[in-house]
């Protein structure tokens, strides 16, 4: 599994745990539902902003979002 992959889940397990929809959480953090989707699907990587775009938007630390990863 590849890191896009597995940040993929992660996010995607966040998203899921807060009861979100793809569009809401787009919504929340500036981004289009189809780059969520892309993002947890593995095919995009997010950069630094993003990541903690998402990461304020789900009420999580980007910290750890990253440690899933490890």
């Amino acid at each position: 599994m590849s890191i896009s992959e597995a940040f993929g889940l992660i996010l995607r397990q966040a998203r899921q745990d807060k009861g979100l929809t793809q569009e809401r959480l787009g919504e929340l953090s500036g981004l289009h539902r189809t780059y969520i989707s892309l993002l947890e699907r593995g095919q995009r990587t997010p950069t630094l902003d993003v990541l903690f775009r998402l990461a304020g938007s789900l009420g999580v630390s980007a910290s750890d979002m990253v440690k899933g990863l490890e």
